[in-house]
């Protein structure tokens, strides 16, 4: 893993952590976004309401919304290949993103 991109919904903010009603998960994401940098993963992420054209501009992204509109988001992409959509990665899946990136292991 040498890229994770995440394209998200359309937040007040850049992380979504912001607020009266956070949600628990955007937290936890930003941490481990932070953390997954650290190992060396250039790690790009997308708000639809302050970068829309980043969503136009990936052809797998303008896709997916105009197959399922703003319904798939978020959306994780690894070097490039969908890895989820529609939701925000469990502990599992942070695990073995981690794993990964620390091995220089592909998704």
């Amino acid at each position: 893993m040498k890229l994770l991109q995440v394209f998200d919904p359309a937040m007040c903010c850049s992380t979504g952590v912001c607020g009266p009603d956070v949600d628990p998960a955007l937290p936890r994401l930003a941490g481990f976004l932070s953390q997954l940098a650290s190992t060396g993963v250039r790690v790009e992420r997308y708000n639809l309401a302050h970068q829309p054209m980043a969503f136009v501009r990936n052809a797998k992204v303008k896709a997916l919304l105009d197959a399922e509109g703003v319904a798939a988001l978020p959306l994780f992409l690894v070097d490039g290949e969908l890895q989820l959509k529609a939701a925000y990665p469990d502990t599992e899946l942070y695990a073995r993103w981690m794993a990964q990136a620390g091995s220089g292991a592909g998704a």
